[in-house]
């Protein structure tokens, strides 16, 4: 496993890294979230991203109480969390970030989480409807008080990233320096090219998410959404079009053979593939089992494997067929 810097902060993140979305909470309870936390750490993870709204707050309270049975040092690993949707529904407690809800969302979070701080902490969505100064120094107050040490963003566009980075500067207050977006191979223009901008000016660095595109890019969709997978979950049926498109899948079968002359998985290949891009500080994953957290983990021995001509291999097979 490496280690990249967060951006240009001081943060090193393990290039491969275990998120709770969709999984704890909803497939894992603590004793299954203790078993995957422990095979990422095993192979090198140090970076574990969560959110207020995954599973209604349960992931949190799951991946705390995992934390304190693993005993691990508070130094040796970095946690995350997000902010935007809220857990109820008044109009400070949904779908904002004013002040009142973040400075209250943070102390709800690290109570679920039994810590005293989190490392990082993201505005899981930009909010049109509160200023972007009040927000900025919402932030840099939750840092002050030593409830986080870092702050970002996620699915912000550029424009909306640059224009927080300048206020904050303009103030002296802590700058965001990190962006949490979707990033695979149906999902590359905002990486690759709005954001690219920003990897100069401000120094961005990215903890991007989906690199399996909920699980497409596995190959297990191809003959149907099966039980038990992310696509049967309730609440998740939105996904269920996009797994099945036979088109997408056809993209999938080419690239398992790509990856079957590699020596890997198709999504061991998807995985390396995100890592290959030089703005991307982790790539966060997700995983059910233990062996599907170790699989994922062997991408980062995949990587180094894929050289200039593979690449382009792979974006001949993908074509225009991307967001």
């Amino acid at each position: 496993m490496q280690y990249r810097r967060l951006g240009q902060s001081g943060l090193k993140l393990s290039e491969l890294s275990l998120g709770a979305w969709v999984t704890f909470g909803n497939q894992l309870d603590v004793r299954a979230a203790v078993q995957c936390m422990s095979a990422a750490r095993d192979a090198g993870v140090n970076f574990f991203d969560n959110a207020e709204v995954y599973a209604g707050g349960q992931a949190e309270r799951i991946m705390g109480a995992a934390l304190r049975e693993l005993g691990w040092p508070r130094a040796s690993y970095v946690i995350s969390t997000k902010f935007f949707w809220g857990l109820t529904g008044g109009p400070n407690e949904r779908n904002t970030l004013n002040r009142k809800y973040l400075l209250g969302a943070i102390d709800g979070s690290l109570e679920r989480l039994g810590l005293s701080f989190v490392d990082l902490v993201f505005c899981h969505r930009a909010d049109p409807d509160t200023p972007l100064e009040e927000t900025v120094w919402a932030m840099h107050d939750i840092i002050e008080r030593g409830k986080a040490l870092y702050w970002g963003t996620s699915e912000w566009s550029a424009d909306e990233i640059s224009a927080a980075w300048e206020m904050a500067d303009r103030h002296h207050l802590h700058k965001p320096v990190t962006e949490q977006p979707q990033y695979n191979l149906f999902c590359r223009r905002r990486v690759e090219e709005e954001y690219l901008r920003l990897y100069r000016q401000s120094g961005l660095g990215l903890a991007t998410w989906s690199p399996l595109a909920s699980g497409l890019l596995t190959g297990k969709y191809r003959d149907g959404v099966a039980p038990g997978t992310r696509g049967a979950l309730e609440g998740y049926a939105f996904l269920k079009e996009r797994l099945v498109d036979p088109r997408r899948n056809a993209k999938v079968t080419e690239l398992a053979e790509a990856a079957l002359e590699l020596g890997c998985s198709v999504g061991q290949l998807a995985i390396a593939w995100c890592l290959k891009n030089p703005n991307v500080s982790t790539v966060i994953t997700g995983a059910r089992t233990p062996a599907q957290v170790r699989e994922n983990m062997l991408a980062a021995e995949v990587a180094p494997r894929i050289d200039a001509e593979m690449m382009s291999r792979i974006d001949a097979i993908i074509g225009d067929d991307h967001e």
